[in-house]
């Protein structure tokens, strides 16, 4: 589900869901086959919308008029809201929301602000907008909208969940997640208690309230705090999952909504898994077919088939478990199973980045060199050069864990369900696999479901899917568009996750148009 997004959106907005967390994606190539269990799942109740009176315990938080302040460069200001820790019992505390904004800039008639959402969950909504939206978006959409970002609570500068300082998320990222032995097992099984046990420590209230339901309705005081009578948002990846929540609880106060890279809320956690794990099978048949036309292609040349070439990748996996890859980092650290494995997940997110994988994985497979995985790694990691991380997958974990049950009980059920992962995904099945048991030793319970998100009475909501996005399968898109009554749904026939802002005209000038004109889409648009 996404997070941080640069103008090509060479990260996600979807956390490998942590590569240890929701994993939400899976584009689809056609070859998996809804059960009559699966389409029974989806048959979930409804999101149901939220009265449309205020409670009165939440008057004061409704009545906050921010204090803005200039902060950093470009005209951006900051302020703090505040929300309450427990929405069933608003006297209990109150959580602090960092919120940004550049005022329009005119010309033209104001509409007001634009909230946008990167996704993850865990992504910096203030940082992208700071570092891109703010100044990267449409110069016709920023002269009319204020350009606005809430860091969700938990996240980045909303009192941030923090689970384990730099050298425990080092141990961490290098765990083997495709364990051979029961020791092995093991390893994995007390990472994930560490990890689990990290975040418990830290803020054992704020880890019980940092749901997607909660953060929809924080969006809602910081629409009011605005001034704004309706909420207009664009939300990527796991920022699709938010808004659509936002829609169902508000029917009435969605605005222009964009939902793009779209979830399917409908979803258990091991259907989104299984579903993610074969997006980036989807994700990575295109790009060996690009890898093996070019003469350096370690994985074959010219002719040489997806699965051969999966072969091959899949090999050099096997070597880096029983022998990291030397790769010149500073902390002494070397390219294991698990960090190549991510490097490579990384550069699935956009095509932009193929040509450097296959340069990385050059490196990696002919010249013992993993120092470019590595850095894919900590790029998709946010871990920096003074080796400290971001919360990123901190906050990753506590919402997934909090919005859905566990996909997985016990490693004994990791290994049940191991066949159709690795149908799924021959080369990323069984790890991806694994990476979904973390959430079975979570602190503390989940308290969402999957259920359908209808959004009765709201105004046309943009719903868009790219075909081949390796993060949030096409038919996902399908799916949301299908739940959501007054949903358009806008097509990319393309590669990589999302389509907003990657350089599609027809794409761009489809949601530029209803985000000026409120004119949606036809309804089943395609672009290329």
């Amino acid at each position: 589900m996404d997070t941080r997004r640069t103008p090509r959106r060479t990260r996600t907005g979807a956390t490998l869901l942590a590569a240890v967390a929701l994993l939400v994606s899976g584009c689809s190539s056609g070859s998996t086959t809804r059960t009559a269990s699966s389409v029974a799942e989806e048959a979930a109740a409804a999101l149901a919308p939220l009265p449309r009176s205020t409670p009165v315990g939440l008057t004061r938080y409704y009545e906050q008029k921010p204090a803005w302040r200039d902060c950093g460069a470009a005209g951006f200001q900051c302020a703090t809201l505040k929300a309450p820790l427990d929405y069933a019992e608003p006297s209990a505390g109150d959580v602090r929301l960092a919120v940004t904004r550049k005022k329009a800039t005119g010309p033209g008639k104001r509409l007001g602000s634009l909230l946008v959402n990167p996704g993850g969950p865990g992504g910096s909504a203030v940082g992208y907008v700071q570092a891109y939206a703010g100044i990267g978006y449409p110069a016709d959409v920023r002269a009319r909208y204020d350009m606005v970002a809430v860091d969700p609570r938990g996240v980045a500068r909303s009192e941030p969940v923090e689970c384990l300082d730099g050298p425990g998320m080092d141990a961490y990222t290098r765990t083997d997640v495709t364990p051979d032995d029961a020791k092995e097992t093991g390893a994995l099984v007390s990472a994930y208690k560490t990890f689990a046990e990290g975040c418990g420590a830290d803020a054992p209230k704020l880890l019980r309230h940092v749901s997607t339901v909660e953060a929809a309705r924080d969006m809602d005081i910081v629409r009011a705090a605005l001034g704004d009578r309706k909420l207009n948002y664009v939300g990527a990846s796991y920022g699709t999952f938010l808004g659509a929540t936002y829609a169902g609880l508000f029917p009435d106060r969605a605005g222009r909504l964009v939902l793009d890279g779209a979830m399917d809320p409908s979803l258990p956690a091991r259907r989104l898994n299984l579903e993610q794990t074969e997006g980036f099978d989807t994700a990575f048949t295109a790009f060996a077919k690009d890898c093996v036309r070019h003469r350096d292609c370690p994985l074959g040349g010219a002719g040489t088939s997806p699965e051969r070439a999966g072969k091959k990748l899949k090999a050099f996996f096997a070597k880096a478990d029983a022998r990291p890859v030397p790769a010149g980092d500073a902390d002494g650290r070397g390219l294991t199973e698990s960090l190549a494995t991510i490097g490579v997940i990384a550069a699935m997110y956009d095509e932009g980045a193929w040509q450097r994988l296959r340069e990385a994985l050059t490196a990696a497979m002919r010249e013992n060199d993993g120092s470019g995985l590595l850095a894919l790694a900590d790029s998709y990691y946010e871990r920096d050069a003074d080796g400290e991380y971001t919360n990123l997958m901190f906050a990753n974990a506590a919402v997934n864990c909090l919005d859905l049950p566990a996909a997985f009980a016990s490693p004994d059920e990791v290994r049940r369900a191991l066949p159709d992962f690795e149908k799924a995904s021959p080369v990323f099945g069984e790890g991806l696999a694994w990476a979904s048991l973390n959430c079975a030793y979570w602190p503390v319970e989940a308290t969402g479901a999957a259920q359908r998100i209808e959004a009765k009475g709201a105004a046309p909501i943009v719903v868009v899917g790219t075909t081949r996005d390796p993060a949030t399968p096409y038919r996902w898109a399908e799916a949301l568009a299908g739940q959501l009554s007054s949903a358009r749904l806008l097509t990319y026939d393309g590669d990589g996750h999302t389509a907003y802002g990657r350089g599609s005209a027809c794409i761009d000038s489809a949601i530029n148009t209803y985000l000026l004109d409120g004119t949606p889409p036809t309804d089943g648009k395609r672009c290329s």
